[in-house]
């Protein structure tokens, strides 16, 4: 899956050629030259789409190209296969419980990205921490530690809860289950952790294991977005997560989050960017906010929270 990442999809796809049996990359309407790129990579297939349809989309597309086989290895183009993909397709095959099997994401110099590679499901208190700044401010919190496993033993296999969606290996049958990735979150940022969350409530387990590795080096497309647009889709996907996974009481406690949170973020924005650009943009944040807030204290919670509020989301982005 790959959006404008000429200037790193050529090491990915070559890795990953070396290491599955087939290499299908979705386009997402790049504007340079990735599509190119893909295609001098010989044995490699490649899907044009004529529209960004974002992430959780394009995963589909590559499910539904590679229909014949048990398991996929979703891959960011940011992402360098090291080795141990045979590891990962071995854990799937003697555990049928397990949907899916992730190795670690490692740094240029081989250290695993901690608080990246390997993360707990988000609660509403990791939402608000996040949001009103306190895990910037004192990272070594009690609840920031716990979300972002800061005590993870990265030599050690072991069940985990939300490896990174840049580097896993999911089982075709778990996929197809839980209705595979859900493409409204849109262009990007939760996905992953809905499927995987999706996954465990569904009854698959999800398993880490240290041999298998890929080297990331991060960001490579969110970095091309514009500042403004990153603010609202971030915010938008945090939302529709929210709202589908939390109960009502939960909900409002990181709508109010986001709201307060918005107040200085706008300050500093103005100050760093001596524009009045990021005004305007944690208005919208603001504005979409209190509308889910708003849908979800007139609804009992579940799926009319979700589907109003979702629409909100989608309505002013």
């Amino acid at each position: 899956m790959t959006w404008n990442s000429a200037g790193v999809l050529r090491r990915c796809v070559e890795a990953a050629r070396s290491a599955v049996e087939r290499v299908v990359v979705v386009d997402n309407a790049s504007g340079d030259a990735s599509v190119e790129v893909a295609r001098g990579v010989a044995g490699v297939e490649v899907i044009e789409n004529r529209a960004n349809r974002g992430f959780a989309a394009a995963v589909n597309q590559g499910f539904a190209a590679l229909e014949d086989c048990e398991a996929v290895l979703v891959l960011n183009p940011d992402a360098e296969v090291v080795g141990g993909v045979e590891a990962l397709v071995e854990e799937l095959a003697g555990r049928p419980g397990v949907g899916v099997a992730a190795g670690a994401l490692v740094d240029e110099a081989g250290v695993p990205q901690s608080g990246f590679s390997v993360r707990r499901f988000p609660s509403a208190a990791v939402l608000a921490f996040e949001l009103l700044g306190l895990n910037r401010l004192w990272p070594g919190n009690p609840v920031n530690r716990r979300y972002r496993c800061l005590d993870f033993d990265y030599t050690e296999a072991a069940d985990v809860e939300q490896p990174a969606g840049a580097f896993l290996l999911v089982r075709r049958e778990a996929w197809m289950r839980v209705g595979g990735f859900d493409e409204g979150f849109h262009p990007l940022w939760f996905e992953d952790v809905d499927f995987l969350k999706r996954m465990r409530d569904a009854g698959y387990g999800t398993r880490y294991l240290p041999g298998a590795r890929a080297r990331h080096v991060g960001a490579d497309s969110i970095g091309q977005l514009e500042w403004g647009a990153r603010q609202l889709y971030w915010c938008g996907s945090l939302l529709r997560y929210t709202v589908r996974h939390f109960r009502l009481p939960e909900v409002v406690v990181v709508a109010g989050a986001v709201v307060l949170g918005s107040m200085p973020r706008a300050v500093t924005g103005m100050i760093r960017r001596r524009s009045i650009q990021p005004l305007g943009v944690y208005g919208q944040v603001v504005r979409l906010t209190l509308g889910c807030l708003r849908t979800g204290r007139s609804q009992s919670g579940g799926a009319p929270v979700e589907a109003r509020c979702a629409d909100d989301v989608r309505s002013r982005m």
